[in-house]
């Protein structure tokens, strides 16, 4: 990875900001691209910052040249705005993705990471784990969005030759990321709780998730980087866990008991979703290292440390 020149698009948010440091720290030169407003408060020593909004294809092109390789991280929706507007989940992600598929074949940059959504991308299923070859099934336009990617995706690569790597990523969490309730439920218990409010659950609490360390997400992306693996990838745990346990490991760690008021079940939630990761597991020799219980200690402490509000 070392010398490696990386476009990371989407770089200011909460994966991004951890996976620039993560890159620079491995030797990368890294160039970011992301909206305007979303500009870190401590820009990393190295890192060429550029500012446009996905669509800028003139903008794109320049940020595009000598690169390596493209990370895309961005998304214009989650699982429920998607749903409340696919015309513009459409159009912000699956045509954006498209014009840079296309961008990259015009400037010759022939290799891209893309990280889609193992939460939503398999749908509603009976396999425990989930392996890659499961039939996706997505239930949300978000995860409906996510899988034509990666058919695009595989179009461009046998067509143009471009080298391509998709990480199918479960519910990664920890310092840095959003609490407003719209994405990250890990943040958004433990600031809710926090704010003395009452925590919302859609449904009964059984519905499981398989949630992953952010650390442990970007040493598996720098992992793939520096092997220069193609392919589809599971990144999770691989365990599950239910919203009632999460909550149980939520009052542990903060010693309080939250209230809890539970919502009618939306229709576009998967029951339940733990990634089997062997393939990366065998292929990367990477292993998850912090487990839920210690990621979310981890995650309280840099809440109270940073006085987020």
């Amino acid at each position: 990875m070392s010398g490696k020149h990386i476009l990371i698009l989407g770089g200011h948010g909460f994966i991004g900001s951890h996976l620039t440091v993560a890159l620079v720290a491995g030797g990368a030169r890294v160039r970011v691209l992301d909206r305007a407003g979303g500009v870190p408060t401590a820009p990393v020593r190295g890192v060429d910052y550029r500012v446009a909004e996905f669509g800028d294809l003139a903008t794109l092109a320049e940020a595009l040249a000598d690169i390596d390789l493209v990370i895309h991280l961005i998304s214009t929706t989650v699982p429920g705005t998607a749903n409340l507007d696919p015309v513009a989940d459409i159009e912000g992600n699956l045509i954006g993705t498209v014009r840079l598929l296309q961008k990259m074949k015009e400037v010759g940059v022939g290799q891209l990471l893309f990280l889609s959504s193992g939460g939503t991308v398999y749908g509603d299923t009976d396999a425990v784990p989930i392996p890659e070859q499961h039939p996706l099934e997505p239930l949300s336009s978000y995860g409906i969005v996510k899988v034509a990617i990666e058919h695009y995706i595989g179009m461009h690569a046998r067509q143009h030759g471009m080298r391509s790597l998709i990480l199918r990523v479960s519910n990664p969490y920890g310092p840095r990321q959003g609490h407003l309730g719209v994405q990250g439920v890990i943040g958004t218990f433990f600031q809710r709780l926090r704010a003395g409010d009452p925590i919302k659950i859609w449904g009964d609490g059984q519905s499981v998730r398989d949630y992953l360390y952010i650390d442990d997400l970007t040493d598996c992306i720098c992992t793939a980087i520096h092997r220069e693996v193609s392919g589809v990838f599971n990144v999770g745990s691989g365990r599950g866990t239910s919203l009632i346990e999460l909550l149980a490991i939520v009052a542990r760690v903060t010693g309080s008991a939250p209230e809890v008021e539970f919502q009618p079940a939306r229709g576009f939630d998967v029951r339940k979703v733990v990634l089997d990761i062997t393939k990366a597991r065998t292929t990367l020799g990477w292993t998850p290292q912090v487990g839920l219980p210690e990621g979310c200690q981890r995650y309280w402490d840099w809440l109270r440390r940073a006085n987020v509000t």
